[in-house]
């Protein structure tokens, strides 16, 4: 069973935490807190195949897609000569961090932990907006222990 979807957000790294004291932590990154909350939200208005499994093993795929930067266009906007092809900028958050905020964003709401996840697929790159594309594929549980 499959499910997949686009979300219109600015995805955000889920990075490390700073502590408040007394065992208070909080992210460290303003961003990462409203975009794991659009996830959630596509998430939970996706019709779901009758019978999806909570519990299975999924394989995850996450598309993380950036408006490119106006110094990378022209004032006519075409892309200025040496602009950077590849979504490389520490501004965009590494690929790892990006799939952990989604991935969190997306327990108790399609699958029950992310831990469930045993194939991953990730990638970044410049498009004309801001957007995640985000396929979820149950894995059939072999049986084998």
């Amino acid at each position: 069973m499959r499910v997949s979807f686009t979300v219109q957000t600015r995805a955000a790294p889920q990075g490390s935490k700073r502590s408040l004291g007394n065992g208070v932590m909080v992210e460290s990154s303003k961003r990462v807190k409203p975009f794991r909350q659009d996830v959630r939200f596509a998430a939970m208005d996706q019709k779901l195949p009758e019978g999806w499994p909570m519990d299975a093993p999924m394989k995850a795929s996450y598309r993380f897609m950036f408006r490119r930067p106006k110094s990378h266009l022209t004032g006519k906007g075409a892309l200025r000569k040496g602009a950077q092809m590849e979504a490389t900028s520490r501004g965009l958050g590494d690929i790892e961090k990006l799939a952990r905020a989604a991935s969190d964003a997306l327990s108790n709401v399609l699958f029950n932990d992310d831990s469930q996840i045993v194939d991953m697929h990730i990638s970044k790159s410049y498009a004309h907006c801001n957007m995640v594309v985000i396929s979820l594929e149950t894995i059939a549980n072999s049986g084998i222990q």
